[in-house]
């Protein structure tokens, strides 16, 4: 952060549907990635692409901000990330893109739920209704049958979980250090985390999927800094609707690419996850994922 910018929502809100977009393509990509690939090697470039980008971003504009006295905090913060992308990456690869999209939206239900555990605040119970509306909601769009959810469906939601984790840990972060401190220590701490994963399963990376690995990462990558950007020069209050752009996203590459055809089930649900998400949502700082 370089201080206080001038307020533009437009601006904001530009940047915003920008990384939707990236967001989207990111996870795209990758499923033209080979079958050989292992995940491990997903999770090793999309980190070293962050780490790489923030050190250069750091090394131009204050070398200074590579360091933390707080070092454990960031450790701690990297390790919750890891394993979030390791969900994150692991649903899409095994659900529908508009249900995978859709599920991320929960986070904003689970902070609402973790509040009162992590930091004893009182909910009221218009916010606890909504949350639990959202996540009837989950239920609706990912079909469940008894008491059975899917593998992917659970990935996305621990995700989602270890997303809003990510919200409190900022919260705590974010009075003292940084944000490129924060991002390159992300990187860090998930970079050394995958590369033994990734070096004992290395199969020898043809340059085409060489070439989907590091496109992902620069779009992930980019997509996380429009976003930081975009809360920097953007009221949260007036963003709070634009990150649901992606779900569209989502449908139409899913219909166009895949030929995923969302159910009117599916389609309930995710609407009624992302009202309740709209109105569960707190005036928070952006997650850095």
């Amino acid at each position: 952060m370089t201080g206080p910018a001038e307020v533009n929502n437009r601006y904001g809100a530009t940047l915003l549907v920008a990384a939707a977009g990236l967001y989207t393509a990111d996870v795209t990509v990758l499923r033209f990635l080979s079958p050989d690939v292992p995940f491990a090697q997903i999770i090793f470039f999309r980190s070293l692409c962050q780490l790489v980008i923030v050190a250069l971003w750091i090394g131009w504009k204050n070398p200074a901000l590579y360091g933390s006295s707080r070092w454990g905090k960031l450790v701690l913060r990297g390790l919750t990330s890891l394993v979030c992308w390791w969900l994150y990456y692991a649903s899409f690869q095994k659900l529908d893109l508009a249900l995978a999209s859709t599920l991320t939206f929960t986070t904003s239900l689970f902070v609402v739920g973790l509040a009162p555990l992590l930091l004893g605040e009182k909910i009221d119970m218009l916010r606890k209704l909504t949350t639990g509306v959202g996540f009837f909601g989950v239920i609706l769009a990912s079909g469940v049958s008894g008491l059975v959810l899917e593998t992917g469906v659970l990935l996305g939601l621990g995700s989602a979980l270890a997303a809003a984790v990510l919200i409190f840990q900022n919260r705590v972060l974010a009075r003292t250090e940084h944000t490129a401190t924060i991002m390159f220590w992300i990187g860090l701490v998930a970079t050394a985390g995958t590369l033994p994963g990734a070096v004992t399963g290395w199969t020898g990376v043809t340059l085409p999927d060489l070439a989907i690995l590091v496109t992902a990462g620069l779009l992930g990558t980019l997509g996380m800094l429009f976003t930081v950007e975009a809360y920097r020069y953007g009221e949260v209050s007036a963003l709070a609707t634009f990150p649901y752009i992606r779900l569209f996203f989502a449908l139409a590459i899913g219909y166009f690419l895949f030929a995923e055809i969302p159910t009117l089930r599916e389609l309930i649900g995710a609407a009624i996850i992302v009202v309740c998400g709209l109105a569960a949502r707190e005036h928070r700082r952006p997650v850095t994922p």
